[in-house]
């Protein structure tokens, strides 16, 4: 059962969060959401799966409304201050575990996720990430920490080849195509979950699912 938490902000904002606890975690997983001014929040479709079905999988997850969304303080900011929202979620996660914390996202909260460079995480994982609002991707590129690229076929945002030819120098980078799907994955989040669980399994030797 998911558990109300609240986290605070190197810049003093209070966010809305909720903690869902693995019954046998192997490892913990940042959720960021999609475009706050197009709707997105800690329930849109694509995090609620992954925060509904991961725990059961062994991934504790922690998902929470960025700046200025539901109860959380403070206002948009379009992708720069939000870096803060996702780091106070990862130093929530870090703070009494000596599991590895990766930190996730879809579409901005993709973005938002691949521009935490916090030493403090293990890896990224950015499904359909339109890589419009992401900053300093230049480090993370060259990053040695593994990142996981999950792309939709028939992305409306940006077409997967297009995001695929742009990441194709990185280093440590696994680039997936989830076939038939669209931006939202409408029908195609069991395949994410399958592939996010997968791709974490391989990551930290544990057996997923």
């Amino acid at each position: 059962m998911a558990e109300s938490v609240s986290l605070v902000t190197s810049d003093g904002l209070t966010l809305e969060a909720e903690l869902s606890v693995a019954p046998a975690e192997t490892v913990r997983l940042v959720l960021c959401h999609p475009h706050p001014l197009h709707g997105g929040d800690m329930r849109s479709l694509v995090i609620s799966e992954l925060f509904r079905n991961l725990p059961e999988l062994g991934a504790t997850c922690l998902r929470f409304n960025f700046r200025g969304v539901g109860l959380s303080t403070g206002s948009h900011d379009r992708g720069d201050a939000e870096r803060n929202d996702a780091v106070a979620a990862l130093s929530y996660l870090v703070a009494d575990t000596t599991v590895p914390v990766f930190i996730a996202g879809w579409s901005f909260g993709a973005d938002v996720a691949l521009s935490v460079q916090d030493p403090r995480h293990a890896g990224w994982i950015a499904i359909a990430a339109p890589l419009a609002s992401s900053r300093d991707l230049d480090a993370t590129a060259t990053d040695p920490r593994p990142k996981l690229l999950l792309l939709a076929e028939n992305d409306e945002v940006r077409p997967a080849t297009e995001v695929a030819t742009s990441v194709a120098s990185w280093t440590e980078t696994t680039v997936a195509v989830i076939p038939g799907a669209s931006h939202f994955f409408v029908g195609r989040t069991g395949l994410l979950v399958e592939q996010t669980t997968a791709w974490l399994g391989s990551r930290t030797g544990e057996q997923t699912g």
